[in-house]
């Protein structure tokens, strides 16, 4: 019985998204980017949502693309989570 009910229960939402900000504590802003088609020229136009999640251990850094999924309000504008890091952004480095 209580395995059908987990099996049952909706699952959260997961998206993908580039981290644009990590300057705060156990935060990340992920930029995520999805499509809408336009409703007099029919052509897909890209619009962009900032979200933020909760990075327990401070891994993500800026440029990384990270997945995140959809969790209980943890404070006024966090209720996302990251669950990994995709990919790494390739940092320059600079050569004094």
């Amino acid at each position: 019985m209580n395995e059908q009910v987990i099996e049952n229960k909706k699952s959260a939402r997961t998206v993908i998204g580039k981290v644009v900000s990590n300057k705060m504590d156990k935060t990340l802003v992920v930029q995520v980017e999805h499509k809408v088609r336009h409703p007099v020229y029919n052509k897909y136009v890209r619009r962009f949502s900032k979200m933020y999640a909760h990075d327990e251990q401070n891994t993500g850094c800026i440029g990384d693309k990270v997945l995140i999924q959809e969790s209980r309000p943890l404070s006024k504008t966090k209720h996302w989570v990251l669950v990994q890091v995709l990919e790494k952004a390739i940092q320059d480095e600079i050569v004094g």
